[in-house]
């Protein structure tokens, strides 16, 4: 009957340190969750939702960049049908002064 009694005394305060230490665990992440939010608060980064958004505006504007480059070169096709050769006529030489 003694060692009974012993094992659930162990038992108990064994229980009873897992318990605290479960309550420090839980104190401790709550602390370090609480640390990390403020760290990264401070160093204003964008959240995911920003993110997408100005990517979806970029995508939408490089789409239209596209378009807007493919309707210059039809204008610029339509308006000289034919390229002109470049000129035979060498660029003028510059004069130098006379001594």
């Amino acid at each position: 009957m003694g060692n009974k009694r012993l094992f659930d005394d162990v038992a108990r305060v064994a229980s009873g340190a897992a318990g605290a230490f479960g309550g420090f665990r839980s104190r401790m992440e709550g602390e370090l969750r609480d640390q990390a939010e403020r760290f990264l608060s401070r160093m204003n980064l964008v959240t995911r939702e920003e993110y997408e958004v100005v990517a979806a505006l970029a995508q939408k504007a490089r789409a239209e960049q596209e378009i807007l480059a493919e309707r210059v070169a039809a204008l610029e096709a339509r308006l000289s049908p034919e390229k002109p050769a470049p000129s035979a006529k060498a660029a003028p030489k510059p004069r130098r002064p006379k001594s």
